[in-house]
This record gives C-alpha cells, structure tokens and sequence, in this order.
C-alpha cells in the first residue's frame, strides 16, 4: 500500500486528501457508526446555544476513555461541528490506522498525526477527539494550548481494559499483556494529560453521563451560570 507524501496527504481535492469531503466537517450518517435511531434522536433539536465556546474542544486521554462517543455528543449538544482525528488520518491515507502502524510504522503515523491535528485546527470552531497519543509531540500540544480547549478525559484502567477488548483493533495492544500497555501509558502520558484545561472521569455508563460531566465543566471553565449547560 502506498501512501502519500505530507503535501498530497492533506490535500482537499484527492482520493486520499478527503479530510473536507463532508461540508461543515460533519460525519456523514455513512460514516457515523452510531445506531440509526439513536442519531434521529440527537438530530432533534438539541443544541445548547446559552454555552457557546470561543475556540476548538479538543478531547485527550487514553484509549478508552470514551472521546470519540463524548466528543460526538458533545458537538451536537453544543450545535458544532465533530472531528475525529484517527477517522480523518484513515479517510486521507485510505487505510486503517492498524495498517498504517505495520505497513509504515509509528513514526509515521505520529507525523501523519501531527499534519492532520494541525490542519484540523486551523477549521472553525468544532469538537475534536484526538488520538491517545497526539499531545506527547510537543508542536501538537502547543498547538492545542492555542486554539483549543483542552479536556483530559480520565477513565479507571479497569473500564478502559474493558472498552477496548470489544475492539481489537488498537496498535498499541498487539503485543504484550492489555493491562501491562496500560499501566506503561498510564505513567508516561499522565502527566501530559494533567496539563489540559479540564479533567473530567469519565464513567462506567452511557457516554451522556459523562458528556453531562463536561458540559458542567465546561460552563465553570467559561464562567457561564449554573444550569445554562443543561
């Protein structure tokens, strides 16, 4: 498989550049994996515009820690555009973020990532899910320092363990014990996490659970009153 070089990789126009194929940055519902009747039920009206935020929401943490069903809600409670950004670096390289680890490797990956954040970024103001390890390259977290609002999502390591195994499609997870990974990421990255604006645990439930938490963290964050997150 053959990918393309950093200028084609971003580019709007080609078969692999499709990071604008979808207007307004939205997902299309051919490419949203939430289920039919749960989307037309987001689809009614259920904005929030009292919480209106001035730059890019941009969610961290480890696998697992939910920021892709989050981020997807909270875009929608916030009347915004969603990104997720392992989702645009598959659409533009035309292949998994799986096959891009074997047949190319991380370092790669970890500049395709940079390229794709970066260039993210630089759209209106949207929710973005970044991927575990986006914000350990420096240039990336001072981007996100910028133009974003940065939300650590913090999970216990038990349910993280338990979401990804229904998944067995992370990189990172193919050789050596689930829980061994975790730990070795957990004391490298939680450090860079804790420099987010927000931290916010994410919990063993549906993913509104924890969005209510970040609406409500959010609108302390803004200085907005009580409530107006609801």
């Amino acid at each position: 498989m053959n990918f393309p070089m950093a200028p084609d990789f971003l580019d709007e126009t080609g078969r692999r550049g499709r990071l604008a194929a979808n207007p307004g940055g939205m997902l299309r519902s051919d490419d949203d994996p939430t289920p039919a009747v749960y989307r037309r039920r987001m689809s009614v009206s259920t904005s929030h515009p009292e919480l209106r935020v001035p730059k890019t929401v941009a969610l961290v943490g480890l696998m697992g820690a939910g920021k892709t069903a989050v981020g997807r809600r909270l875009a929608q409670r916030l009347g915004i555009a969603f990104y997720d950004a392992d989702a645009e670096i598959e659409k533009a390289a035309d292949a998994t973020i799986a096959e891009i680890f074997v047949q190319n490797g991380e370092p790669f990956f970890r500049d395709r990532e940079r390229e794709v954040i970066k260039r993210l970024l630089a759209n209106p103001v949207h929710v973005l899910a970044t991927g575990g390890g986006a914000v350990m390259d420096a240039s990336t977290r001072a981007l996100l320092r910028e133009r974003a609002i940065t939300v650590w999502l913090r999970a216990d390591l038990d349910l993280m363990l338990a979401r990804v195994a229904r998944r067995n499609t992370r990189p990172l997870l193919k050789d050596g014990d689930p829980r061994a990974v975790f730990e070795r990421l957990m004391a490298e990255r939680y450090p860079v996490y804790a420099e987010a604006d927000i931290t916010v645990d994410s919990v063993d439930g549906p993913a509104e659970m924890t969005l209510d938490r970040v609406l409500a963290a959010l609108a302390v964050y803004l200085g907005v009153p009580a409530g107006a997150a609801r």
